[in-house]
């Protein structure tokens, strides 16, 4: 299991979104993708790209105005 940080602050909607993807389809089974946004749209869009792909989103936490979260790839 790898784990991948991207970094993805200062982004606007839908630019969080559509990274993340990018990233999670070059992923294996059982890796973690950890993305930070600062877009607070991202809580909303990152649980919806979640449910298309069929991604599993382990944690999400908000530090310092950073939203972090934790997705586990299928």
């Amino acid at each position: 299991m790898a784990e991948k940080t991207i970094n993805l602050r200062g982004l606007k909607c839908p630019l969080p979104a559509l990274r993340a993807r990018k990233a999670l389809s070059a992923m294996k089974s059982g890796d973690v993708l950890v993305a930070e946004c600062t877009d607070p749209l991202t809580a909303i869009d990152i649980p919806n790209l979640l449910n298309q792909t069929g991604d599993t989103l382990l944690t999400s936490a908000t530090e310092n105005d950073v939203l972090v979260f934790r997705i586990g790839k299928k």
